[in-house]
């Protein structure tokens, strides 16, 4: 089975609220929340894909990331390498282009029953990192 590479966006702002969108209905793992990004297409680094990916998902010209976490992760029926950034700086107002339910959420309600299992690990460092005490 090969892997697939993909780069994720975990949309962030100033007062520390992330930006996820639904998986739609049909799609693997529908119904989840995630966040927005996609395939690595050949030719392409994962922050280029990132930058092409957010654009065409969620409609913002990615402006500034900074590289979180990669990391593999095998579901049964496809082996995964993920490519998580920070995306802090942006240009437009991100949305659900392809007709997925879109929010924002503060970091300290992230829940990762809600999200795919590959995910779960980020929610866990994001909780850390960007813990208000």
């Amino acid at each position: 089975m090969k892997r697939i590479e993909i780069a994720v966006g975990i949309i962030i702002n100033s007062e520390q609220a992330i930006f996820v969108t639904q998986r739609l209905k049909g799609s693997h793992l529908a119904g989840y929340w995630e966040f927005p990004g996609g395939k690595v297409e050949s030719g392409e680094d994962a922050r280029q894909a990132l930058k092409r990916e957010l654009y065409e998902e969620v409609g913002i010209e990615m402006i500034h990331s900074i590289p979180l976490k990669t990391l593999e992760y095998d579901y049964p029926d496809r082996q995964l390498t993920l490519h998580f950034f920070i995306v802090d700086g942006w240009e437009g107002q991100p949305e659900g282009r392809e007709g997925q339910v879109s929010r924002w959420i503060d970091v300290s309600k992230l829940n990762v029953a809600e999200f795919p299992e590959a995910n779960q690990p980020v929610i866990v460092e994001l909780k850390q990192r960007y813990r208000i005490e």
